[in-house]
C-alpha cells in the first residue's frame, strides 16, 4: 500500500494525511476547497515545526513529509492510484453517501474505502457502494498525529481480509487499533457522548456552574480535560450530531441531547471554532473565561 487519499483537509483530514505521510506514504489530499487545502497543508507545516522545535524530528524529516502529500480538488484525479481512501468530511449522513458513491466509481477495483466517521453506520454507508465488502470506519482520534487510539469498525459486509490489512496498517502508523462492531456510536462515542451530555445536563438544571463541573471531573475523576471544555473541543455541533445518530438509532430517552446543547448550536455557539461554547476564546484558545453565566 503505497498510495492514501485523504477525502477533507479540515481538523481531522490533515491530521490524517499528516500521520499517513509522516509514515512514509504517499498522500493525496483532497478537498473542494482551494483554500481548505491552504489551511490544511499551513497547519501540517506548524504541527511539524512544533515536532522539531520539540527534537521529535528533524527538519529533514519534516521536508519529507510534507514532500510526501499532494493536494487536488478533484477526486476522480486524487484517487486514481489510490489503495486506500479515508473519508473525513464533515459528519453528514448525506454527504458521505454521495462522497461514497463518487469513490466507488472513480477508484480502482480493489482500493479499500475507509470512513473517518465517529457515529455513522458503516453498514450504510457501504451499501452506498458496489464493494460493501471493502468498506470499513478508521475512526481517529484528535489531535490524530498525536492520540495513538483508531476504532476499527467492521460493516456487516466488511471482509476479514479487509480489517486485517486495516489493522495491521493502522500499526504501522505506530497507532493501536482496537476492533468495535457496527452500531451507533461504535465504543468511544457511545461512551463519551453520553457522559458530555450529563454534564450539559448538569450545567442545564442549575448544579454547578461551568468551570465548578469541569473542575470535579479533572481533579475528582483525573480527566485531563474537563467535560464541557472537551465538548467545546470537539465542536459542540458534532456532539449533537452523534447524539442524534445515537438517539435515532436506538430509541432510548438516555441519548436525546440536552435542550442547552440545541440551543448553543441553533445560536451558532459551536466551542473553540466558532470562538465560543461554555467558554469564550476570542481572546485564547485555552478555556480561561466562562462564556457567560448560564447556572
Amino acid at each position: 500500500m503505497k498510495n492514501v487519499a485523504v477525502i477533507g483537509a479540515g481538523t481531522m483530514g490533515n491530521g490524517i494525511a499528516h500521520t499517513f505521510a509522516q509514515s512514509g506514504f504517499k498522500v493525496q489530499l483532497i478537498d473542494i476547497s482551494e483554500a481548505s487545502l491552504k489551511r490544511g497543508m499551513d497547519t501540517i507545516a506548524k504541527n511539524l515545526d512544533r515536532m522539531v522545535a520539540k527534537e521529535k524530528i528533524t527538519e529533514a524529516e519534516k521536508s519529507e513529509t510534507l514532500g510526501n502529500i499532494e493536494t487536488f480538488t478533484s477526486i476522480a484525479e486524487g484517487v486514481e492510484y489510490a489503495s486506500l481512501v479515508v473519508e473525513a468530511a464533515t459528519e453528514n449522513l448525506d454527504l458521505k453517501l454521495k462522497i461514497f458513491k463518487e469513490l466507488d466509481e472513480a477508484c480502482p477495483e480493489d482500493t479499500i474505502l475507509a470512513t473517518n466517521t465517529s457515529s455513522i453506520s458503516i453498514t450504510q454507508i457501504g451499501a452506498a457502494t458496489s464493494r460493501p465488502e471493502m468498506v470499513i470506519g478508521m475512526h481517529f482520534m484528535n489531535p490524530v498525529p498525536i492520540m495513538k487510539l483508531v476504532e476499527i469498525i467492521r460493516g456487516y459486509n466488511t471482509s476479514d481480509d479487509v480489517t486485517n490489512t486495516i489493522m495491521e496498517l493502522s500499526k504501522t502508523l505506530g497507532k493501536v487499533p482496537t476492533e468495535v462492531n457496527d452500531y451507533p456510536g461504535f465504543v468511544a462515542n457511545r461512551i463519551l457522548m453520553p457522559m458530555l451530555n450529563e454534564a450539559i445536563e448538569t450545567l442545564y438544571n442549575g448544579v454547578a456552574g461551568v468551570t465548578e463541573i469541569d473542575t470535579v471531573m479533572k481533579l475528582g475523576m483525573a480527566h485531563p480535560m474537563g467535560p464541557l471544555q472537551l465538548a467545546d473541543f470537539i465542536g459542540l455541533d458534532v456532539c449533537l450530531s452523534i447524539l442524534n445518530v445515537m438517539y435515532d438509532g436506538f430509541k432510548n430517552p438516555k441519548y436525546a441531547p440536552c435542550p442547552l446543547l440545541v440551543n448553543m448550536v441553533m445560536a451558532g455557539k459551536l466551542g473553540v471554532k466558532s470562538g465560543e461554547g461554555f467558554y469564550d476564546y476570542s481572546e485564547s484558545r485555552k478555556a480561561e473565561k466562562v462564556a457567560k453565566q448560564f447556572a
